[in-house]
């Protein structure tokens, strides 16, 4: 028998219709990190980011004395991350910097939450794992018209394993805020990857063989947009996808790798119909 959500709560006090369960993941093509990065390195940053709402979303959050907050997690998981209790204070009295994005807070546009972290729940945060659904798109819903199913619990906070190299894919958005683990097994591996645009729907084969390895290869890309190539340098800043094709060992000369990267972009036609432009 599935142990559910509303069960954590009840063994605290709470009834589900004082609740309501919040999943944050911001995907904007502006976020400068992940929330769940926010929320690993920066709690103060996470509790002002989800403390500051859209005034159309005042309905929602102000029927509710508590905020059950989830994040997902590079993996895509649903992970509990503490529970508030939730009091409106108003509209922004000024502009400010948003922790995670590069645009501003414009007051007209904002309301304004003052929060307590339930330090009961504290030893559940970042353990605590839900099913949320198919319905990501719905982050905000009612404790009591939603009883998550509880789908693990882990004796402590880990981050994800990595995939793999051939089932790694990510948004470009996400690379600096990759686990440290899956950040460390980039630098240490070599090879030739795809980028593929969502907006346009071209694809670029790219090669890694620096210190460093994909990851700093990646991050050329994550601060200039571009990454020195001139067809990528030609369109707008785009989120552009990025997985690995193919992994090379140790002893793989660079040019070795660069001579995979031209049958790769043989394979794809990514000259003819694709931003390789050699």
């Amino acid at each position: 028998m599935p142990i559910l959500f509303n069960s954590i709560l009840a063994q605290f006090g709470f009834v589900p219709e004082n609740v309501i369960l919040l999943r944050h993941q911001d995907k904007r093509s502006t976020t400068k990190r992940t929330v769940y990065e926010m929320w690993r390195d920066d709690r103060e940053a996470f509790d002002f980011y989800q403390s500051t709402q859209a005034l159309e979303n005042r309905a929602r959050f102000s029927r509710a004395a508590y905020w059950a907050s989830f994040v997902a997690n590079p993996s895509g998981s649903t992970m509990f991350v503490g529970l508030y209790s939730a009091r409106y204070k108003g509209i922004l009295t000024s502009e400010t910097p948003r922790p995670a994005r590069y645009d501003f807070l414009l007051n007209p546009d904002t309301d304004t939450y003052e929060l307590k972290f339930d330090e009961r729940f504290a030893d559940l945060a970042g353990r605590l794992f839900i099913n949320w659904g198919d319905g990501t798109r719905a982050w905000v819903q009612r404790a009591d018209n939603q009883n998550k199913i509880i789908t693990e619990l882990h004796r402590e906070f880990t981050e994800p394993e990595f995939p793999g190299f051939l089932d790694f894919r990510k948004p470009l958005s996400e690379i600096s805020a990759l686990p440290r683990s899956w950040i460390e097994t980039l630098r240490n591996s070599s090879g030739v990857y795809l980028l593929t645009c969502p907006k346009t729907k071209e694809h670029y084969v790219g090669s890694a063989c620096g210190t460093d390895g994909f990851w700093q290869r990646w991050m050329n890309y994550v601060i200039n947009g571009h990454g020195g190539n001139i067809a990528l340098k030609s369109r707008e800043h785009s989120d552009y996808q990025v997985t690995i094709l193919e992994v090379v060992g140790s002893a793989m000369t660079q040019d070795g790798i660069l001579k995979l990267e031209a049958k790769w972009k043989q394979k794809l036609q990514s000259r003819e119909m694709g931003l390789n432009s050699n």
